[in-house]
């Protein structure tokens, strides 16, 4: 796969951007961290060489300056908030990101529940914490908020939010989801630093949309792909023009809510620090694009991704039609159709010559493999097998299963476990090919070219199960499917 930006050279700028910004203030920084530390993918997909891992490694290196607070809204504890890409509740990702920080040696400091009124939800996650030796302060839903700038940062507002202690001169503020109240938390404590005679300093890590490419270019425009259930919308920061007579790229929130948040900065510090949305950024993502066609085209195929998905939610009840409509207009706006994902068109005319669901991969060298349901196999395990050979230089007449290795999985699926589908999914054909290794050559030859599938491209001409979705995650392959299922059921039965 083609690398279009240098991360390395992005870990440095950005850690030493942070740096100076630290010093900018009384040595205390308070980090609005956005977006996903742990597994940042959509940055990775639209910016080829992007590690997933980029915002983690980056504080890594600063690990011996930062202590971070997870903050949770108790809004969210009370309603059981799932994160989607995970399956769990926020309270309990909440726990997953400690633990995780803790194992790469960054010192978590606390958790703070934000937005809090008295929630019993709210409460009883407190005493578990706390149970656990994790200090927990409690931020207070402040009416007005965030309008009524004098009575928020007043004694009535901020300040009867616990003030959260802190040892270290970077304070990461992150969260398990977006409206957890991050912002919120970071000026309380410039509030509460302020009134300790403390000049503390704010500012706010986010990758997307990158403030200093253009508004319409395909990485941006994947940024409002990805945020299209939100309603985000990329625009050109009027403050910033301004005041410094230079174009750049914001989004709408923060455009406006600047104003008020100017207003809080000059009520706690008597002026604002920062002219503009794009000034509170720390953001060095543009100066690191090393090939600007490679993550162009990226972002394109990004964007006929979330629409497939989008399509697809349409079916199943997760996505509403706006959001459809928003990623139709923005694969107009990118000057695309979905035909310019190279594996549409080869599994939608598979599909038609076998008159059966059929799927497609496009290798890393650019060629299209395709798989079709057989007695045995369903396309996408098919797809794999023909991929895994392909890469292997194994003869596509060469069987490298044999049917003693697939008929006790069939007969364990429908005798055992009362599945009417006697084909093998994706999950099962993996576990029949490590099965046939011990005798077959050729099978172990197969099964180590699966770290080759990572970033590879599949397109089915029918929804999949979850269990095919998951397994395809999991090797790294960037999925999408027609939004019909394979059959015409009240339930998508695997």
């Amino acid at each position: 796969m083609k690398i279009g930006f240098d991360n390395q050279k992005y870990l440095s700028m950005q850690s030493e951007h942070i740096r100076e910004r630290i010093n900018q203030f009384d040595n205390k920084l308070y980090l609005e961290f956005g977006g996903k530390l742990f597994d940042d993918y959509h940055a990775s997909r639209v910016l080829p060489g992007f590690a997933p891992d980029s915002k983690l490694q980056m504080l890594m290196q600063l690990s011996d300056q930062a202590e971070i607070v997870v903050v949770i809204s108790a809004g969210d504890i009370e309603k059981n908030k799932v994160r989607g890409d995970l399956g769990i509740t926020y309270d309990v990702d909440v726990l997953r990101l400690i633990e995780a920080f803790r194992g790469k040696g960054l010192y978590v400091g606390s958790v703070a529940i934000t937005q809090y009124t008295g929630q019993k939800s709210a409460d009883a996650f407190k005493k578990k914490l706390e149970k656990l030796n994790i200090p927990v302060y409690i931020l207070y839903s402040i009416d007005g908020y965030p309008n009524n700038v004098s009575h928020i940062v007043s004694d009535e507002g901020y300040g009867k939010n616990d003030y959260i202690k802190t040892t270290r001169p970077l304070v990461v503020i992150t969260a398990p989801g977006p409206g957890s109240g991050k912002m919120a938390t970071c000026l309380s404590q410039l509030y509460h630093e302020q009134k300790r005679g403390v000049r503390a300093g704010y500012a706010k890590f986010e990758t997307f949309p990158i403030w200093n490419i253009p508004l319409k270019h395909p990485v941006n425009l994947a940024y409002e792909a990805a945020t299209a259930d939100l309603n985000d919308v990329n625009m050109i920061d009027p403050f910033h023009l301004e005041a410094y007579g230079e174009t750049t790229v914001n989004y709408n929130r923060d455009v406006e809510i600047f104003p008020v948040l100017e207003a809080m900065f000059e009520r706690i510090f008597g002026e604002c620090p920062y002219k503009s949305p794009t000034d509170m950024g720390v953001n060095m993502a543009g100066n690191c694009i090393i090939d600007d066609e490679v993550c162009q085209e990226a972002s394109r195929q990004e964007i006929i991704r979330r629409y497939y998905q989008a399509k697809a939610g349409l079916v199943d009840g997760s996505k509403k039609e706006d959001e459809v409509f928003k990623l139709e207009l923005l694969m107009k706006q990118a000057h695309i159709t979905p035909q310019d994902r190279k594996v549409v068109g080869a599994a939608m005319e598979r599909a038609e010559q076998t008159g059966a669901p059929a799927a497609a991969m496009e290798l890393p060298d650019g060629k299209i493999i395709t798989g079709k349901t057989s007695d045995l196999l369903g396309p996408s395990a098919a797809l794999l097998l023909n991929a895994l050979k392909e890469l292997a230089g194994i003869s596509h007449e060469t069987h490298i299963l044999s049917p003693a290795a697939i008929e006790p999985i069939q007969i364990l699926k429908t005798a055992y476990l009362g599945s009417r589908n006697p084909r093998l999914h994706t999950d099962e054909i993996l576990i029949a090919l490590s099965s046939s290794t011990a005798l077959n050559p050729a099978a172990q030859k197969a099964l180590d070219q699966i770290p080759n599938l990572k970033g590879c491209q599949v397109h089915t001409s029918v929804m999949l199960s979850q269990v095919d979705i998951q397994t395809f995650k999991r090797l790294g392959i960037q999925l999408t499917s027609e939004s019909i299922y394979e059959h015409k059921s009240i339930l998508h039965n695997a």
